[in-house]
């Protein structure tokens, strides 16, 4: 048994004047499908527990001129989106792919990047959508480009009296073909052995315009290739140009998989270099879907 007070804040204002008062004894959750779990398991909890789930004001999709995800969007919200699947489609594919419909139905995007497990499946495709993160501490706020939010496993920039409370995503990115690939054991309820999602936009003579990769399990955080990306830039559209990317990224210089029980380091290399090529011609899909050609 973890012994442990509970709050569920009204609204922002409340959860901020909770987080001044318990300080560094607090917890921040949302679905809780990762923090008690773990609380459970290392039969080790804060003194408090500050639940964000009645927190509507955080829940929300929406279009403007970018796009706009409140931190406690569900899983299952983005899944169901037809404007995410539609426009970007990596996100969707990340999000359907958390554990079961059940888990996906309270567990949050804004949850899944602050426990910053090197695995999470949101983290690749909000990498290759260049999401900014917005953090707020009572009346201050301050936005974080998500490659700058990850300083190691379980560690992120963000401070104690800070609430992650929205996700955005420029809206030149809907324009990009996007995919994500999740490599694991089966299909549901289990962690990736690797995640690959790749973004790309097109010129009509069907040149890569740019691109966007970024990989998750292959390092102690999610990892934008940079290398492989300008390797990409004005390259045709062909499987050597492809495959070429897929060796750059598996690199020493790009990545660092471990062992692990689920696999070793040589192996997740490997997939690295098979699922490049196979992500990007899907992404390459999406963003020809989207301009007709």
């Amino acid at each position: 048994m973890i012994d442990y007070a509970y709050f569920k804040p009204k609204d922002l204002g409340d959860a901020f004047s909770l987080l001044a008062e318990h300080g560094n004894n607090a917890e921040l959750i949302a679905g809780g499908t990762d923090v008690m779990v773990l609380a459970k398991l290392s039969n080790r909890s804060p003194e408090v527990f500050i639940s964000l789930r009645g927190l509507d004001e955080l829940r929300y999709i929406q279009k403007k001129d970018d796009y706009h995800i409140g931190a406690l969007t569900t899983h299952r919200m983005i899944e169901t989106s037809p404007l995410m699947q539609d426009e970007l489609a990596a996100l969707y594919q990340g999000a359907a792919q958390v554990g079961s419909v059940q888990v996906r139905n309270v567990a949050t995007i804004g949850g899944n990047i602050c426990n910053a497990a090197p695995s999470a499946d949101t983290a690749g495709p909000l990498f290759i959508l260049d999401a900014v993160l917005v953090l707020k501490r009572n009346n201050q706020e301050r936005k974080v480009p998500i490659h700058d939010f990850f300083v190691g496993p379980s560690e992120t920039v963000k401070e104690k009296d800070e609430i992650l409370t929205e996700i955005i995503i420029p809206g030149h990115m809907g324009h990009y073909g996007s995919a994500y690939y999740k490599h694991a054991r089966r299909k549901a309820m289990n962690l990736p052995i690797i995640g690959v999602a790749v973004g790309l936009s097109l010129k009509e003579e069907g040149r890569i315009d740019d691109a966007r990769i970024a990989l998750t399990v292959a390092a102690p955080t999610p990892i934008r290739v940079f290398e492989a990306e300008d390797f990409l830039r004005d390259k045709p559209l062909t499987d050597d140009t492809l495959k070429e990317a897929g060796l750059i990224a598996s690199s020493p210089e790009c990545c660092s998989p471990r062992d692990s029980l689920r696999c070793e380091g040589w192996y997740r290399e490997d997939m690295i270099r098979v699922l490049i090529p196979r992500v990007a011609k899907e992404a390459a899909n999406d963003a020809k879907k989207k301009t007709g050609s």
